[in-house]
């Protein structure tokens, strides 16, 4: 793992030099295995760049570079430029839900400041022959937050009257709500309808691949 960047610009410097690499040259660097396939192994390309560039977080509710206040997110790529899948944020607390605010929430501060990195993913192609596109360092404009404080706030008057479970993939404009665990089985402490805790399915946030896409075609002067 490298050192931790001193500032924005030297992170974007890193991230830069990435640009145009295999992820298979940049896990021989780092000497990591890079593996067959990603079923078993979902984190393992936002690990690799979190090693190369040097992330610092602690946990896993601080942005990745914790010093600077930057979270890291990979955006797999069509040939086009354009983002193949939905991009995780977070995940959902769904324990006394009455207690979160919009400007204290983790949403809000993971998307505070976002280095992006474009991976070209073309379905078929070998993950090592993968390449890294150039970063993006994007700020959410007043009106982007706005847009995802309406749907974090539309989100949270639902599971603060017990129905996380009734949140469908379909809600939120720009953020939507889904299913995370490594198991069906797994289960988290949460807010049922008679505000009593209950065991729930846990479940995780993500920004939809048209607001991402976006964001990219503003950012690179690409065609939506």
């Amino acid at each position: 793992m490298n050192p931790t960047p001193q500032s924005p610009r030297e992170l974007l410097h890193r991230a830069r030099r990435l640009s145009g690499q295999t992820l298979a040259e940049l896990a021989n660097a780092l000497q990591r295995p890079v593996p067959e396939n990603l079923r078993r192994h979902k984190g393992w390309v936002g690990q690799l760049m979190e090693d190369a560039l040097g992330a610092d977080a602690s946990t896993a509710q601080a942005p990745d570079f914790a010093a600077l206040g930057i979270e890291l997110k990979t955006l797999p790529v069509d040939a086009s430029g354009k983002p193949r899948e939905s991009t995780f944020v977070t995940c959902v607390e769904l324990a006394h839900p009455d207690e979160m605010r919009w400007d204290t929430s983790h949403v809000r501060e993971k998307l505070a400041s976002v280095l992006f990195i474009p991976v070209l993913s073309e379905s078929q192609s070998n993950i090592g022959q993968r390449l890294i596109g150039q970063p993006l360092l994007w700020r959410p404009t007043p009106d982007e937050e706005a847009l995802l404080r309406a749907d974090w706030e539309g989100h949270m008057r639902t599971i603060r009257q017990g129905y996380a479970h009734a949140i469908t993939a379909r809600d939120g404009q720009v953020l939507q709500i889904r299913p995370k665990g490594a198991r069906a089985s797994s289960r988290v402490w949460g807010q049922g309808p008679s505000g009593e805790l209950e065991l729930v399915q846990p479940r995780a946030y993500y920004l939809r691949p048209a607001f991402t896409a976006a964001i990219t075609a503003r950012s690179f002067a690409l065609s939506t």
